[in-house]
């Protein structure tokens, strides 16, 4: 399949999308200089627009690794994996060597989730979490791990979302309303390891967009553990969901347009809907037509 669009192919934003074949140090000191910015911009501002809600503590560590399922640490995986992404191809529109795209562009999701980490250590509502440290090195882990070994990310690491009636139940802890439920209600989140087939078997005729996913979920989830809320203990059949699913790779998607390989890269974070099977923890096997 081959996407060609001269009107983007003649535009000054082509122009700029387009990778530096060779090393543009211009480009790369804005990167480096719109990711130092970035960064500092939003860590300040979660910690003056969000952990000053909460009383300040003494540095200290956390055990959360058993709430939620480990849906929230997938959801760190997932972070360190896609802000690692972004910056080696922030470096790499710049024209810098594969080393450094992979030291310096790689490595800043596990930076910045760090950092997000030593403020949680300050927060009495929270701690640093080690768990989430782990997890935070898996994600960087499996994009550097495939660089180093194939040279593409032949397996993606992707999200989809689905509402769910476990976020009424307890909105000040799962969200209220569509955007708050997709970060904090960890019933509708669905994390996926999506591989390329033709990736795997390049002499085969299978479309270079078609993928393979499995899919991990939870859900009956409204606190992190079957615990105490408001003195009641909480127990709404949790269980873990396991999927297999069919999923498009849109970076496979052959264009002259950098503009399209961009958008291509943005979509290509989110599962696209397809037919799947799920099984969960309590042995139940179900289908679904459209599973999102």
């Amino acid at each position: 399949m081959c996407l060609s669009y001269s009107v983007f192919a003649q535009s000054g934003l082509e122009t700029f999308l387009k990778p530096s074949d060779t090393l543009n140090v211009k480009r790369r000191q804005s990167v480096y200089i719109s990711e130092v910015a970035v960064g500092a911009a939003a860590l300040y501002g979660l910690d003056r627009l969000w952990y000053s809600d909460y009383p300040r503590s003494k540095f200290h560590t956390l055990d959360d690794t058993g709430e939620w399922l480990q849906m929230d640490k997938l959801g760190h995986v997932f972070s360190a994996y896609q802000l690692g992404k972004i910056g080696a191809d922030a470096l790499k529109w710049s024209g810098e060597n594969k080393n450094g795209q992979l030291l310096y562009g790689a490595g800043i999701g596990f930076v910045f989730l760090g950092a997000v980490e030593v403020l949680d250590g300050f927060s009495r509502e929270w701690g640093f979490s080690w768990g989430d440290m782990v997890a935070n090195t898996m994600g960087t882990g499996l994009y550097v791990g495939q660089q180093l070994l194939w040279g593409d990310q032949r397996i993606k690491l992707k999200f989809s979302f689905h509402r769910t009636d476990f976020a009424p139940l307890r909105p000040e802890k799962l969200g209220d309303g569509y955007l708050e439920e997709l970060l904090k209600d960890y019933n509708g989140q669905t994390y996926w390891l999506s591989a390329n087939v033709h990736s795997f078997f390049k002499d085969s005729k299978v479309p270079k967009w078609l993928n393979v996913a499995i899919g991990y979920g939870a859900d009956g989830m409204i606190s992190g553990k079957n615990m105490d809320v408001d003195g009641v203990v909480t127990d709404l059949n949790r269980r873990r969901q396991f999927y297999l699913s069919l999923d498009a790779d849109l970076s496979k998607i052959r264009t002259d347009s950098h503009l399209l390989k961009a958008l291509f890269d943005i979509i290509n974070v989110i599962k696209i809907p397809f037919p799947t099977f799920e099984i969960d923890s309590k042995g139940v096997l179900k289908g679904h037509f459209i599973y999102f």
